[in-house]
């Protein structure tokens, strides 16, 4: 009994010490704040599909729809690459009233996870870039 309690002890304080220095092999991304976020848009009625660039904080129209990104991040350089932006997305309606139709955090390396589906148009982040050219 005293014998099994000594290899549990031990047991229990090298996994304190294993825990305790996984933060040196942890590999910590660091988060790139960018100040223009690339976006592909669909029109579903003539199927041309458009790629366009948007200031971060600046409305853009992409047909009745009004694309504004607040923040648009990659991750660095030297990790697997994270791109993700917080997005709001407006409809002008008939009536020239402004809904609200998307409001939320877009992934571009999984576009289908929380992109925008419109009856009419589709609209997904691609990239996040310092400038634009």
């Amino acid at each position: 009994m005293i014998k099994s309690n000594f290899y549990l002890y031990v047991l229990l304080l090298l996994s304190a010490l294993f825990l305790e220095n996984t933060d040196s092999f942890s590999t910590e991304s660091t988060r790139i704040k960018n100040n223009v976020a690339v976006f592909s848009g669909l029109d579903k009625i003539t199927g041309r599909v458009s790629i366009f660039e948007i200031h971060i904080g600046n409305p853009y129209k992409f047909g009745t729809l009004q694309i504004i990104p607040r923040v648009c991040y990659t991750s660095s350089q030297n990790t697997a690459s994270l791109t993700n932006g917080f997005i709001e997305i407006n409809e002008m309606t008939i009536k020239n009233k402004i809904k609200r139709i998307f409001t939320g955090w877009m992934f571009a390396d999984s576009p289908g996870l929380n992109a925008l589906e419109h009856p009419v148009y589709d609209v997904w982040l691609k990239s996040c870039k310092t400038q634009t050219f």
